[in-house]
């Protein structure tokens, strides 16, 4: 296998090491809402102003946030290895691009993107947006956050579904593995014959499915991980 055709999935886990907290985190954002009342689409039809001002507190801390060590590793993966690599996110931070990986697959969506509800058209978000905020491009007042909420589905499946088709790797990095689709990504891998790895603080729902397991935090072992695969 000289040049493997990789997939990458990471999740929250990866970016809380840049201080962008978890579903999990007591004390940060998460812990003060009820996700019914901020990630769902009935959340922001009940009280959209709430809905707002909360993305608009992660977008005000995650345009503060600078990547770590595995936003960069995987930046130079990218870059460096010769056969295929999907970076594949349930982030909705930028931190992989600011890592400098390019073409990342934002499933659940982007805090730096508005989206109409009326017409599907998307735009750069501003820092804060506002309530009924128009469109630019029907003039209708229904923007809203670019995020997949509970509920909704995934963004850009059946390019994952082909690439994890035909890999030869799968790396899932500080996920949760609770979360479909992306949960059953290690099985469609396995179905293919893949290589598994799962990189986590600590083990995810899935872990039993995968071949191998990096235990650690996310900017040791993903450095490590991505040392492995370019020199071997």
């Amino acid at each position: 296998m000289t040049h493997p055709s990789i997939v990458i999935l990471t999740g929250a886990g990866i970016s809380a090491e840049s201080g962008l907290g978890t579903f999990r985190d007591e004390g940060g954002l998460w812990a003060q809402h009820r996700i019914e009342d901020v990630a769902t689409p009935e959340g922001f039809a009940r009280n959209p102003a709430l809905v707002v001002d909360f993305y608009n507190k992660r977008r005000a801390q995650a345009h503060e946030a600078v990547p770590n060590a595995g936003h960069t590793a995987l930046a130079r993966l990218k870059a460096e290895h010769k056969g295929e690599v999907l970076l594949v996110t349930q982030n909705v931070d930028s931190l992989h691009e600011k890592a400098g990986s390019t073409d990342v697959v934002h499933m659940h969506g982007e805090l730096a993107s508005a989206l109409c509800a009326n017409c599907g058209h998307r735009w750069n978000a501003p820092l804060h947006m506002e309530v009924g905020e128009a469109c630019p491009a029907c003039a209708q007042p229904t923007a809203r956050p670019d995020i997949v909420w509970f509920g909704e589905i995934p963004y850009h499946m059946e390019r994952i579904e082909e690439a994890l088709s035909r890999a030869d790797i799968f790396a899932a990095i500080g996920t949760s593995g609770n979360v479909y689709p992306a949960a059953g990504f290690v099985q469609m891998a396995t179905y293919v014959g893949a290589r598994t790895v799962e990189m986590n603080l600590d083990p995810s729902e899935t872990v039993a499915l995968f071949e191998e397991t990096r235990p650690g935090k996310a900017s040791v072992t993903v450095a490590q991980w991505v040392d492995d695969i370019l020199n071997g």
